[in-house]
């Protein structure tokens, strides 16, 4: 890998694979014909690499790490691992002499489309902080062909395309067909017994389908370790039927073709048909029978015995979409290694871990035990056993007697149809459990998993969520980047805490000059991608306000709205009102099957489209809605937002990363106690966050009290005001938003926005007194920068290394 950090080697081998892969030489090749180029080089490099590393792991049998994720949002690769490999100035400096633009050839690979929000985006950090610190570890996914979607708004409404990412190939995958494996599906379950009168339950009559691995290569900072993804598409195990072809039928020929490859086509089908819901549970079973045999197939090639497994491999469950993997593992164990229940039993408790990522109950996956029993019967017997086990086992012998707690901590929930609770699938079968904040674990333990944390002390842990540092800082934010290596050296994005040394700089007038300079530069960038994707024109000296994340009812978007207006009333009925100028930017999808998130996008589009066509405001608001948010877009928000909108109802969100991103970057957080909030509360400190709104603590009482929005409504003049005027014929045609409404009044507000509104626009004024005052503002955004160390991926790794899966580093 050293050997494209000289020039002439780079120069050589970029030339070799334009010609040799491309055919072209210099003077014929396209823009992409360069990046294609570009990623084969750097490929070809990570590759040897990866192979060097991948023979001392084989050799000295080492303990790997398996990340079992249904998503990974990885963005864009090329400068990532350019920067990575420390020859992004080579690359640049040889691209110039044949007058080549790296900037632009970047703009030629499109984001890889295997994710959707911040689940994805911190598997992929995690992917990251794993190469960095030297874990061998292996993630397993599905390469999706569709990705989520591609949205696009037609008169403020989103539409939802196809995301045809690897319509012309991706040049980081590499196919592994000699890996493929048949993947049994439906079918039916019987008894078969030997000689001896002994049973075993067969599962016989299956469809198959074929998975088939591609791997990415993920390289680690300074490219000591090369890591992979192995990620599985879905291919028919029999193409074509010739013989209904010839007799006329050309649509059934090829109909298992298209049902089988239907499973990797896109993530997360609509579930609000039973054949979408289908279509999720053979989804996620898929990837994880692929991938545990895989691992599996790895671990034998190198053991005699099943029996260590756990001591070779470290499997980790994010969040609860693989939680199948446990009643797999025991099936691949006793039915096709014929192993002992005990000892089965024994070797996944050892191997699996799980994180939990979601306080909401409703998303906590449950599937009925009809369809179980269509889709995976053997499983469903193996998870009826598991239960009957822990309930007479482990249950009974904590609370001997007590029918309520076996109701509450059944793997199955009673009713019609009976559900499979798959999240406590997952945590009766794992060592440890973890989640991602610390106010997040604290509540799993008082409230989802109380009886689980009483019955399992100290097996429910708390691993705060991380960013890798290269990425969100190196990679997007250059201009920032190198004025934190002249003042403090060039080691921190290896060790974020370095950050820290920038503390004495935040009161020094010229620092403060430099870093509002570098501010204000990428606001420019972000204001011309406006102009671009939205076809509105922003001022870079106006106040950025963001907020970027999965559109959800929990995380506020419609609050954020409500201010807005607020702000719009004010300056209507006072055009010489002085408030600072503010664009507000937005960046979010919502599921194509949940309405209510469709509407509340229309609704911000709609009042911004009104917003940014008033003359009379002088141009003080601007509303911006960027369609299609996704990483390569999030690293242009990012570095230049002032404010970072972490507005979510205490006690909802688990983490989030969007907050850490921002924050490291010197935005300022106006927030919930939520979450990471309350611990970047901690590291940045009180006069450099805004803080608002009810506590977790207040939520609960006031659930409790009984909460009636309406109260609120009726009590605030402003609040009424600008609610009505929402669903007036103002911004669109009068109903348009009438499930906003009902949400927050007759359908009893569940997540407390109205509760919040006035706390909130007090705590907005606060924002506009304090960016009048330059130095002071200057002082919190470097402060915010300085502060953040914790939040490091590797500082999270690390913790789940040593704590976790007892895995070393091994510098290859």
């Amino acid at each position: 890998m050293k050997d494209l950090e000289n020039k002439d080697e780079f120069r050589r081998q970029l030339i070799t694979n334009l010609v040799v892969n491309q055919a072209h030489g210099v003077d014929t090749a396209t823009d992409h014909d360069w990046w294609e180029a570009l990623c084969q080089t750097v490929r070809g490099a990570m590759m040897q690499r990866a192979c060097e590393v991948g023979s001392i792991h084989r050799a000295e049998n080492v303990k790997r790490v398996y990340y079992l994720s249904l998503e990974y949002l990885m963005g864009r690769l090329l400068e990532n691992n350019l920067s990575s490999m420390n020859v992004l100035t080579t690359c640049r400096e040889v691209l110039a002499e044949y007058g080549k633009d790296l900037n632009e050839l970047l703009d030629q690979g499109p984001d890889l489309g295997l994710g959707n929000g911040g689940l994805g985006r911190l598997a992929a950090c995690f992917m990251d902080s794993l190469a960095t610190l030297d874990l061998p570890a292996v993630g397993y996914g599905i390469n999706y062909e569709f990705g989520l979607f591609r949205q696009a708004f037609h008169n403020g409404k989103q539409l939802e395309s196809p995301d045809e990412w690897r319509r012309f190939g991706n040049p980081w995958e590499i196919c592994r067909p000699e890996y493929a494996l048949d993947v049994p599906l439906y079918g039916y379950v019987e008894m078969e017994f030997d000689e001896l009168g002994n049973g075993r339950s067969v599962w016989k009559g299956t469809r198959s389908i074929m998975g088939v691995p591609w791997d990415i290569p993920i390289v680690g900072y300074e490219g000591t370790t090369v890591n992979f993804l192995r990620l599985w598409e879905s291919k028919a195990s029999q193409d074509f039927d010739l013989d209904i072809f010839n007799a006329g039928g050309y649509v059934d020929a090829v109909r298992e073709k298209a049902e089988s490859e239907s499973i990797s086509k896109v993530l997360y089908p609509n579930d609000t048909t039973e054949a979408g819901k289908e279509l999720r549970l053979v989804q996620q079973y898929f990837f994880v029978t692929c991938s545990l045999r895989d691992i599996m197939k790895r671990h034998r090639r190198s053991n005699d015995s099943w029996t260590n497994l756990p001591e070779k491999a470290a499997i980790q469950l994010n969040d609860t979409h693989p939680a199948i993997a446990v009643a797999e593992l025991m099936r691949l164990l006793i039915d096709e290694e014929e192993l002992s229940w005990d000892a089965a039993w024994s070797i996944c408790e050892q191997t699996f871990a799980y994180t939990n990522h979601t306080l909401l109950p409703e998303a906590l996956e449950k599937w009925s035990v009809p369809l179980f029993e269509k889709v995976l019967p053997r499983h469903l017997q193996i998870i009826f056993q598991i239960n009957q086990q822990f309930l007479e086992n482990v249950v009974e012998a904590k609370w001997p007697g007590n029918d309520a707690r076996k109701s509450e901590l059944s793997l199955i929930e009673e009713g019609f149809p009976q559900m499979i609770r798959m999240a406590y699938l997952a945590v009766v079968g794992s060592h440890t459990v973890n989640g991602v904040a610390a106010l997040h674990t604290q509540l799993l333990k008082r409230h989802l998993f109380r009886s689980f944390d009483e019955l399992y002390p100290g097996k429910i842990q708390n691993k705060t969520n991380g960013i890798t540092p290269r990425r969100w800082l190196r990679v997007c934010n250059p201009s920032l980047s190198s004025l934190i290596d002249e003042k403090i050296g060039s080691d921190w994005p290896r060790d974020l805490d370095r950050l820290r040394s920038l503390e004495q700089f935040a009161d020094d007038p010229g620092f403060q000059e430099q870093f509002l300079a570098i501010k204000r530069e990428n606001k420019v960038k972000l204001a011309a991608m406006i102009a671009e994707k939205c076809g509105i024109t922003v001022s870079p000296d106006a106040l950025f306000d963001v907020q970027i994340k999965r559109l959800h009812e929990y995380k506020r978007q419609h609050l954020n709205l409500l201010h807005i207006l607020t702000q719009y009333r004010r300056l209507l009925q006072n055009p010489d009102l002085d408030i600072v100028p503010r664009v507000y930017v937005f960046g979010a999808k919502a599921a194509p099957g949940y309405a209510l998130a469709k509407e509340i996008i229309h609704a911000i589009n709609a009042v911004g489209k009104v917003i940014n066509e008033d003359e009379r405001i002088q141009g003080k608001l601007k509303v911006a809605f960027l369609p299609n948010y996704c990483v390569s877009m999030a690293e242009t928000i990012i570095p230049a937002a002032d404010i970072s909108e972490q507005i979510s109802t205490a006690g909802k969100e688990a983490s989030g990363t969007g907050n850490m991103k921002l924050a490291l970057n010197g935005a300022l957080t106006i927030g919930t106690l939520d979450g990471a909030n309350v611990e970047i509360g901690e590291e940045v400190g009180d006069d450099n966050i805004f803080i608002f709104g009810l506590t977790v603590e207040e939520v609960e009482a006031l659930q409790e009290k009984g909460y009636n929005s309406y109260d609120h409504y009726w009590d605030d003049e402003e609040l009424k005001a600008v609610m009505d005027w929402l669903c007036s014929n103002s911004f669109a045609e009068k109903g348009s938003f009438e499930s906003v409404r009902h949400s927050l009044l007759d359908g009893g507000d569940p997540y407390l926005v109205l509760a919040d509104y006035r706390s909130y626009v007090q705590a907005q004024e606060r924002v506009d007194l304090l960016y009048r005052n330059r130095a002071a503002w200057a002082k919190s955004a470097i402060l915010n920068t300085a502060r953040v160390g914790k939040f490091s991926s590797d500082r999270t790794i690390r913790e789940y290394a040593e704590q976790i899966w007892n895995v070393p580093p091994i510098r290859a």
